[in-house]
């Protein structure tokens, strides 16, 4: 994530919160800090949160990053040998260690 969409998620999460004090407790943090809902610095910081919620929408439709892509998958020749996990283990090896163990 970029520098600018940090911020932009930043100021909206400022948004977030200072809505959520007007929704609980009927307190504009940003207007009380700047001198009213009208004093200029107040409208800034309105709008720049509000361009960062127009950036942080972008965020809504990314895919995740976190994905891990496979390039190269080992594909088997012998199609018996396929099965829904990869290949099926060795258990013939396990077979003969127990049956070693029984006499």
């Amino acid at each position: 994530m970029g520098a600018l969409r940090r911020i932009a998620l930043a100021l909206v999460i400022i948004g977030a919160l200072n809505w959520g004090l007007i929704a609980f407790f009927q307190f504009d943090l940003v207007a009380s800090i700047f001198g009213g809902q009208d004093a200029f610095l107040a409208r800034v910081v309105y709008a720049l949160v509000a361009i960062s919620g127009l950036i942080c929408l972008g965020l809504l439709f990314k895919p995740d990053e976190d994905r891990e892509v496979v390039t190269n998958r080992r594909r088997n020749s012998n199609p018996a040998l396929n099965t829904e996990f990869g290949e099926e283990p060795d258990f013939s090896k396990e077979r003969k260690l127990s049956d070693k163990d029984e006499q």
